[in-house]
């Protein structure tokens, strides 16, 4: 175990999802958390082992990710085992992926908690997150099911958030508050409101609890779901493995973790928060990446890329270049240019949430050549 790791504590990345927002960088065979978004060097993928690491030591990190990742997740995870590397099938959302994750480890390690971290997420702070992380493990030891909740910097749109209330007597977890209820995404004058109110965090999709914890309440809200998992994760490591994935993991229910854990929990007074002060981001569109680059200011123009060619005259925005091509700006506010060999995207920031639309578009005109 790696020095000031977190005792029983390990770490799961569930690295899929396509990032459709971020089309036609993101696709299903080069998805969003295998690229460098931040200009670091590092991709998303591994900026996230490299943080989780000094937390559970780099032995006890699982990802679970689709085999058509398995290449490329290796490669930039050298250091992983094949013990904890978890394949899909095919996309099942998260409740199946966490799940199968949290009934795996409880199979080798009855006592264990887990910590669900996504893998495609950008946090600057590493000791403020490993604070909120300690505490959030401390949450776990006193059997509730734990979430980090970031505290709003302004009025988000595109994240959803968590009604707090009341402070909770937890020993090593000094600012835990009991969750009250989730909320989606709401418009711009509700998250106002919530930013006014001061209750409300961003729900940043982090689950830190025992994995029997959490497996018991997945179970309350869809027994036949964890039925399931729990048939496959006593199959995981004896050589019935393929046999109960192929026969089991195609019909398991498609349902995000919020659904069947977090908001469940809530409604039962089993989920804490801890409040995050650290900075946070999801990258959930371009106009994030061009923030984010950035730093807020409305004069900057983001360019990434290792061949990009770009010449521009007051403008701002963000440009991003897989091709080499010269792209010339010339006048324009918060644009995003993206450009891949064989599709160019021009959108703004203001609009960048849409470009999902066109990914659906796409999907129903069949051409899936190009996603």
């Amino acid at each position: 175990m790696a020095k000031n790791a977190l005792r029983n504590f390990y770490s799961v990345i569930p690295a899929g999802g396509i990032g459709s927002r971020l089309w036609p960088l993101s696709r299903a065979d080069a998805p969003k958390f295998l690229h460098d978004l931040t200009g670091s060097g590092s991709t998303l993928l591994r900026a996230t082992w490299d943080r989780l690491a000094p937390l559970s030591g780099a032995d006890r990190i699982m990802v679970v990710t689709g085999r058509a990742h398995r290449a490329a997740v290796e490669g930039q995870l050298p250091e992983i085992t094949d013990h904890n590397v978890v394949l899909e099938s095919e996309p099942r959302d998260s409740s199946a992926a966490i799940g199968l994750a949290a009934a795996i480890l409880h199979q080798r390690e009855p006592d264990v908690i887990m910590g669900s971290f996504a893998a495609d997420h950008v946090i600057g702070d590493q000791r403020g997150f490993r604070r909120a992380v300690t505490e959030a493990v401390a949450a776990a030891e006193a059997g509730y099911i734990a979430t980090i909740g970031i505290t709003p910097t302004e009025p988000a749109i595109g994240f959803g958030y968590i009604r707090c209330d009341g402070a909770l007597d937890i020993p090593g977890a000094p600012n835990a508050v009991l969750a009250e209820s989730f909320v989606e995404k709401p418009d711009l004058e509700q998250a106002r409101a919530y930013l006014d109110d001061g209750n409300y965090l961003w729900n940043a999709g982090m689950f830190i609890a025992r994995a029997s914890v959490l497996l018991d309440q997945l179970g309350r809200s869809r027994p036949e779901l964890l039925a399931s998992i729990t048939e496959l994760a006593e199959a995981w490591d004896t050589d019935r493995r393929g046999a109960a994935v192929d026969a089991i993991w195609p019909g398991l229910e498609k349902i995000a973790i919020d659904y069947t854990v977090a908001e469940p929990a809530a409604a039962a007074g089993r989920l804490a928060v801890i409040p995050g002060d650290f900075d946070w981001d999801d990258i959930g569109d371009f106009g994030a990446i061009a923030k984010l680059h950035s730093g807020g200011r409305k004069s900057d123009l983001a360019i990434l890329g290792e061949n990009a060619r770009v010449l521009a005259d007051t403008s701002s925005g963000v440009v991003i270049s897989q091709t080499g091509r010269l792209i010339s700006l010339i006048g324009v506010t918060d644009i995003v240019v993206v450009d891949t060999p064989d599709a160019l995207l021009v959108t703004t920031s203001q609009n960048a949430q849409r470009v999902k639309a066109v990914v659906d578009a796409l999907k129903l005109s069949g051409r899936t050549d190009v996603l």
